[in-house]
């Protein structure tokens, strides 16, 4: 994102004109509300933003989902992290927030605010911080660090949890420095927790397709002894993933990828020590998919579990005389589930080359 952009990020996401430029929000700094929409989610995964019209901002507002937004300045120490942003607080140091605390110095305070909600029945902290973990964290490194004076500047706004994780998405989606798997991990939490695992629901909400929300979701289910055998998280990008994640299906083959992965891991680590290059990310990828690729394990079945646990779909058999699906009884999954599951099978099955075009 532009830097002009992004210095009015999150006053352009909470502004109500349809086409709020950088300083659509008003300055709010003695405290009084600030009548705000929630952010409109993107079409489909991108680095940019969309803005909501004025009249869906009202209407949004009117329903209660964001009630006001309020601009303030506290003690970074009062605010505690929300678990539902994808963002690994704890990986935060000086050295990669380098440039923003520098730019913090060198603006004399920080300029874009993060966003915050007020927390009750913690007698630890005030706020819940929403978006603006790196900012909480420079501010938080600077008060530490010679300049006890400074705050945390916040939009203090009136938001549910739903809510709050697609404001955060929105925004997170335009960050490089926070992997596919972070965010697939964090889709896949906010589909049990807001969704009640429906697929579709989440896709309208979000405005993502429902193909790419069920292959991202599919890669959240690749484990961290797999993801060990990358040198970075960020190596970890959905397309590649995918078929990772399908490969693991598999269970035979499953055992066979863990233990590539180990090897790889052992490796990786021998290089960090002797300061070489790391095995990049494509060459892990084709490492791992190589690995029991035999006849057996190439026709095995493909089976899909619903949101309960349970197996919903299967694919038999697949050759040129067509597929054999099972649909399994009691399973729980609904319309919307057994359709998703179809995609991701026939996605499977087009990865392995086993598709139905060829």
């Amino acid at each position: 994102m532009a830097k002009g952009k992004q210095a009015n990020y999150l006053a352009s996401l909470l502004s109500d004109e349809p086409d709020a430029d950088a300083g659509a929000l008003p300055d709010a700094s003695d405290g009084s509300p600030i009548s705000a929409g929630p952010p409109e989610p993107a079409e489909r995964p991108r680095t940019g933003m969309t803005l909501l019209g004025r009249e869906s901002a009202l209407a949004r507002i009117a329903s209660g989902e964001v009630k006001q937004v309020t601009r303030i300045s506290v003690d970074p120490a009062r605010v505690r992290v929300w678990p539902g942003n994808p963002r690994r607080y704890s990986e935060l140091n000086e050295e990669n927030t380098r440039e923003l605390i520098d730019s913090i110095l060198a603006e004399n305070g920080q300029k874009i605010p993060v966003v915050l909600r007020k927390l009750k029945d913690d007698a630890s902290h005030d706020f819940e911080l929403i978006i603006g973990s790196r900012r909480h964290f420079a501010i938080s490194w600077l008060r530490a660090h010679n300049y006890p004076d400074f705050k945390l500047l916040a939009d203090l706004a009136d938001i549910d949890d739903e809510t709050a994780f697609r404001l955060a998405d929105l925004e997170n989606r335009a960050r490089k420095d926070i992997s596919d798997i972070e965010r697939a991990r964090s889709y896949a939490q906010a589909l049990k927790a807001h969704y009640a695992g429906h697929q579709a629901r989440m896709a309208e909400r979000l405005r993502v397709s429902q193909s790419w929300l069920s292959k991202t979701l599919k890669v959240a289910s690749i484990p961290d002894a797999v993801l060990t055998a990358f040198a970075a998280l960020t190596d970890v990008q959905i397309k590649p993933a995918y078929g990772l994640a399908a490969a693991l299906d598999d269970r035979g083959r499953a055992r066979q990828i863990l233990d590539a992965a180990k090897g790889l891991a052992a490796e990786q680590a021998g290089r960090r020590r002797r300061q070489e290059p790391p095995v990049p990310a494509a060459e892990v990828f084709k490492r791992l998919l190589d690995t029991g690729t035999g006849e057996k394990a190439t026709n095995a079945p493909l089976t899909y579990q619903s949101r309960f646990g349970r197996n919903a779909l299967s694919i038999l058999t697949a050759n040129r005389q067509g597929v054999t699906i099972r649909l399994h009884p009691g399973s729980g999954a609904d319309h919307d589930e057994l359709a998703e599951a179809l995609r991701a099978a026939l996605a499977d099955l087009e990865s392995q080359g086993r598709g139905l075009i060829r």
